[in-house]
């Protein structure tokens, strides 16, 4: 009975499911190259060993959906639990699949194939395919642009290019079928996995970190805790050697204040927060600011991947080991540095005797000084005076109105009280700006400041306008200050008497030339910075009928040409006013109102 039911299946089986061979499908399915095909990794096996549901040749139906699962079944779950995976399963097209690494099915290659798009030599190429294409990558947000770019430029990408056989590729660091996001504790590069993942090539480094207080903290499931990433950098690292490396000596202090110059973790842990301020005063760290590579910095005393606190007793700074540690730059004077701080903090606690006689000295340079510009300011007054008598007694004539003379002190206020204020905004932590500080109310008190200055400076010039124009003596005060001619030719004049070319200096008007160009100087600066005063105060409006790259250029232009105010009454008014010699101390014109008929 077995005998015939068995018969009876071999005829009700078609003939096709045993007869069909690749050259039956090759026949029809030209676009498929047989030669290539056969020196494939799968050459050897059936077209239907992944068209499992073609039956006969030719078919009628198109074939179905291959899925590699079929024999790499242990690969795909892998796979489909990766982060290209799950894209796949959610309907991203552009995800990475098999296809996309391994290549062309028909003719997939061995990965130990030299060819192969995932062997060691073709596989960076492969990942950046994706990876470097800013405009594929940009939807999905990845933190690395163009990690392949930046890999090359690394100590392993160098290793990579001059053909070291085991040079890190990114498989080696990040996983083949089992990649993962850096946030996923699955992940190779996962922050408590990275000295895991670096220690398949570096197993000697990872076993003296392993004993470091980095490391126990990290194992301690301190997040914080730093791994080898986090000092030497991901897709751009570099040998020690190398000037751009943040391992490089002129780069270690910065790498390690990362962490130590940081308030939020020196806060959270309880580290000592100053070491690398007390660093920087130092010796040393003097040396290290001025670009040395051979002064002491944070590895040559605590060492590298072996860092430990100071009780520990195998650590380098040790009470019974720094004496060793000193010793490798100062021979024979290790024993006495370790007797005092490296990181000098002096308190009433902690170096006392530097602190009392840094104390003794501030209190010296205080009373010592201070009364020096004591002395010499009484000095000064008294002859300010005697200055002032003497020029009210000489023949005199009037030089600024009672009017005048109130709109220049208004204007001097209103001047200092801009510029101070406005100096302290841009530049709040200056030493000036201390005042406005206090966060409670220090801004809010500045910007009023600012702003009261600024608007009776507004009306000042408004008024200055007016009395221009609407008035007789303000008229023949604008003709008297317009530039003509003579103003060039004395002002060549002046220069080339002062170089010597010249023996008599030139006779000028009531206002020369120097004048001249500080008061249309001031007209044109009052105009340009109460314009662009006016759009920044009203910002609201004004990003209402104007495009936000012209009010920022607005901005750029107000800081310049208060830049260039400042500077030109410092360098041309102070000069002509007050230090010139024939004027020193002071023209007091602007208090008198008059000066000597000579003058003119």
């Amino acid at each position: 009975m077995m005998k015939y039911l068995l018969i009876s299946i071999l005829f009700l089986t078609p003939i096709s499911s045993f007869a069909l061979e690749n050259s039956d499908c090759f026949n029809c399915h030209t676009e498929v190259t047989q030669a290539k095909f056969v020196k494939s990794i799968h050459g050897k096996h059936l077209c239907t060993s992944c068209h499992a549901d073609i039956e006969d040749a030719p078919h009628s139906k198109k074939p179905g959906p291959v899925t590699c699962e079929k024999c790499h079944r242990i690969e795909q779950q892998i796979y489909l639990n990766s982060d290209h995976g799950r894209a796949v399963a959610k309907g991203i097209k552009k995800a990475a699949s098999c296809k996309a690494c391994h290549g062309e099915h028909h003719y997939l290659l061995d990965y130990r194939n030299p060819e192969s798009p995932v062997s060691r030599n073709k596989i960076n190429e492969t990942c950046a395919r994706c990876h470097d294409d800013l405009k594929k990558m940009e939807p999905y947000h990845l933190t690395q642009r163009e990690p392949y770019k930046s890999y090359l430029k690394s100590i392993h990408g160098e290793a990579f290019k001059s053909g070291e056989a085991y040079a890190a590729i990114c498989t080696d660091c990040h996983g083949s079928h089992d990649l993962h996001s850096p946030i996923n504790p699955e992940s190779r590069i996962y922050k408590f996995n990275v000295p895991k993942t670096c220690s398949k090539c570096h197993e000697n480094v990872f076993n003296t970190y392993k004993m470091s207080v980095h490391a126990k903290g990290l194992y301690a499931g301190v997040r914080d805790a730093p791994v080898c990433t986090d000092c030497h950098g991901e897709h751009t690292i570099q040998t020690h050697t190398a000037p751009t490396s943040s391992t490089y000596p002129s780069s270690i202090v910065k790498t390690c204040s990362h962490c130590h110059a940081s308030e939020k973790i020196t806060i959270k842990y309880g580290l000592p927060p100053d070491v690398i301020n007390t660093y920087m005063e130092s010796y040393h760290g003097t040396a290290y600011q001025y670009g040395s590579i051979v002064a002491a910095n944070c590895a040559s005393c605590h060492g590298f991947h072996d860092i430990l606190p100071s009780s520990d007793e195998r650590s380098s700074i040790n009470p019974a080991n720094i004496g060793n540690t000193c010793g490798k730059c100062h021979p024979n004077a290790g024993e006495q540095l370790s007797k005092g701080s490296v990181h000098v903090r002096p308190s009433v606690n902690r170096d006392k005797i530097i602190y009392y006689v840094t104390l003794f000295y501030v209190i010296l340079i205080i009373l010592t000084i201070g009364g020096m510009l004591i002395h010499n300011l009484l000095d000064l007054l008294k002859k300010a005076a005697a200055h002032y008598r003497k020029s009210a007694l000489e023949g005199i004539s009037l030089r600024l109105t009672k009017g005048e003379r109130i709109q220049h002190i208004i204007l001097l206020i209103c001047f200092i009280t801009l510029v101070y204020t406005g100096f302290a905004h841009k530049y709040p932590k200056a030493f000036f700006s201390y005042p406005f500080s206090f966060p409670e109310w220090g801004p809010e008190i500045r910007k009023i400041i600012h702003r009261v200055a600024g608007t009776i400076f507004m009306l000042l010039m408004l008024y200055h306008g007016a009395w221009l124009v609407c008035t007789e003596y303000g008229r023949k005060k604008l003709a008297a200050l317009l530039p003509c001619i003579k103003d060039i030719k004395n002002a060549i004049g002046l220069i080339t008497y002062n170089l010597g070319m010249r023996e008599e200096r030139p006779k000028f008007d009531r206002y020369s030339y120097i004048e001249k160009a500080e008061y249309w100087a001031l007209i044109w600066g009052s105009f340009i910075m109460i314009i662009t005063g006016l759009v920044l105060m009203f910002e609201n409006v004004s990003l209402q009928y104007l495009p936000k790259w012209l009010i920022d250029v607005m901005l750029v232009i107000h800081f310049f040409e208060a830049l260039l105010a400042s500077l030109a009454i410092v360098v041309w008014h102070f000069y002509w006013v007050i230090f010139d010699p024939h004027t020193y101390p002071m023209n007091w014109s602007w208090i008198t109102g008059k000066v000597r008929k000579k003058h003119e």
